[in-house]
């Protein structure tokens, strides 16, 4: 080589940046979850009909934003359902969350696939009486 580069770069906008917001730490991670399945689907056409649930422990509250959406993910993805319905809970760092859904069916009219959520734009703050949880979802 001739000291050439052999690499480059390229723009892309592929990503979509989710924000979530509630009175509670826990209430933002609820509308995060929500913000990045509304992607996917319209959470209000989906059925409450199988329970899936997580559990970690995550004493930051950026990584645990992060690993929550992921999880989601995976269990959705693994199970092969359609997520409507949150709620997560969190004691000590250790977190506890539970999810709501149904099998993908025909009629109900798929959006764009999360593949998960990333650590790019993270951030997990109190701003003035709300909570606000952010991350970017690769799509």
């Amino acid at each position: 080589m001739t000291g050439e580069k052999s690499y480059g770069y390229f723009d892309h906008d592929a990503d979509i940046g989710i924000v979530g917001r509630g009175k509670t730490l826990e209430a933002a991670f609820i509308s995060a979850a929500e913000a990045m399945f509304a992607i996917m689907a319209d959470l209000n056409a989906i059925k409450p009909e199988i329970e899936i649930a997580v559990a970690f422990d995550e004493a930051d509250n950026e990584f645990a934003l992060v690993t929550w959406l992921n999880m989601l993910i995976a269990e959705a993805r693994d199970k092969g359902l359609a997520l409507g319905q949150f709620k997560i809970t969190q004691q000590n760092g250790r977190w506890q969350g539970h999810a709501w859904g149904e099998p993908w069916r025909d009629d109900l009219e798929r959006g764009v696939e999360v593949k998960g959520a990333t650590l790019t734009m993270l951030s997990v703050h109190k701003a003035d009486d709300d909570w606000e949880a952010r991350c970017v979802v690769d799509v």
